[in-house]
């Protein structure tokens, strides 16, 4: 299994960009999370099958209707943690 942490820019906070990608990683099968940042980003940290995640990744450079990203950095991510599920904090 592949970790990744993927930072989405652009308005992504207050429209849904967090639940909108915890319904699409647990469709898939992945576990992680969603967090919202200060700076207004949403920082994404997914884990499994290195497809679905690619599936997710290529997602979330548009995400929902409601976001208007601008732009996404992804960085393969090293952690010791294991994540049950995928969780939108």
């Amino acid at each position: 299994m592949k970790t990744y942490r993927a930072q989405v820019f652009g308005i992504v906070q207050g429209v849904g960009f967090r639940c909108h990608t915890a319904r699409m990683a647990e469709k898939s099968g992945l576990c992680g999370r969603a967090t919202n940042l200060a700076d207004g980003s949403v920082e994404v940290l997914v884990q499994g099958e290195p497809e679905a995640v690619q599936q997710l990744l290529a997602w979330l450079a548009h995400g929902p209707r409601t976001a208007c990203v601008e732009r996404i950095e992804v960085e393969e991510y090293e952690t010791v943690e294991s994540f049950n599920g995928f969780r939108a904090y």
